[in-house]
């Protein structure tokens, strides 16, 4: 009688071999059995993998580890080799929060968008250089305009006083004239009938001032000549307390268009200086 010998739940018929399950790339997703050779048996690399180009790792694609460099800070990331530079820029994103748009990335010069990683070589341990700033960095540096408004104005501010500029320290370091007029601190007065004298110009020279109200005149007078000027070819008066003196003033008169044309005169009686302004600029003074 033949002897029939049935195989072993499993067995391959003679001349068939074991179905090759899928490898997963990346090590992730996948059963851990799934593609693993025999014990003691090696398996040949495939000379060229397949990988999908869709879903996750765990559905299969291979990942390449980088280390993304912004900003001195450091990310060890592991991305799917077959995205693009554009979804590396989303990735990027999510890490440091600076927006694709505002993103210059390297490798080996300029990352481009359109290509995979695979595409442009990139292998595990790369370094992707990241330039770039966040928009809150952004809106620190652009100062709104107003505050940098204020800046400026604050550092007007802090300028060195009129009295102590070389070129008039020249003149105020000659010391108060020994004719010049008493002065009343705290105390607005009308003009005087008698010229205002016993002051400098800036050429050290004594000076006096005379309001000729009826011909509408600011005489400037000194040992040499007198001016004559209409009040109305005056620009404008400017003054600064004397500093260590501020019960004098020194005072500019504005003869043409730019600062360059002020007659300066020193030691000027507090008490007189608002009725010089007004009387200049066209604001009489009635007391």
């Amino acid at each position: 009688a033949a002897l029939f010998l049935s195989a072993p739940a499993g067995a391959a018929e003679p001349g068939m071999e074991p179905e090759e399950l899928p490898r997963v790339c990346g090590g992730e997703g996948g059963s851990p059995a799934a593609g693993r050779p025999p014990e003691g048996e090696e398996r040949p690399e495939p000379p060229d993998a397949s990988v999908s180009n869709g879903g996750d790792a765990a559905g299969g694609r291979e990942l390449v580890e980088l280390r993304v460099i912004w900003n001195k800070n450091k990310y060890d990331v592991k991305f799917c080799l077959d995205s693009t530079g554009a979804e590396l820029k989303q990735k990027i994103h999510s890490l440091t929060g600076l927006p694709p748009a505002m993103q210059k990335v390297m490798f080996k010069g300029l990352l481009p968008e359109e290509k995979t990683l695979r595409e442009i070589k990139v292998t595990n341990g790369a370094k992707i250089m990241v330039v770039g700033s966040t928009i809150n960095d952004v809106l620190a540096v652009n100062t709104p305009k107003e505050a940098a408004q204020q800046e400026v104005k604050a550092e007007e501010n802090k300028k060195e006083p009129l009295c102590r500029q070389k070129q008039h320290r020249k003149v105020l370091d000659k010391g108060k004239p020994d004719d010049v007029m008493p002065s009343v601190k705290g105390v607005q007065e009308r003009l005087p009938t008698v010229p205002l004298s016993g002051m400098y110009n800036k050429s050290g020279g004594k000076v006096r001032l005379t309001f000729k109200l009826e011909q509408d005149q600011l005489w400037i007078g000194t040992k040499e000549r007198t001016e004559k000027l209409p009040m109305g070819s005056i620009k404008n008066v400017v003054s600064e307390p004397i500093e260590g003196h501020e019960d004098y003033h020194m005072m500019a008169f504005q003869l043409g268009p730019t600062e360059a044309s002020y007659y300066w005169v020193y030691w000027v009686p507090t008490q007189y200086v608002d009725a010089i302004k007004d009387t200049v600029l066209g604001k009489w003074q009635y007391f």
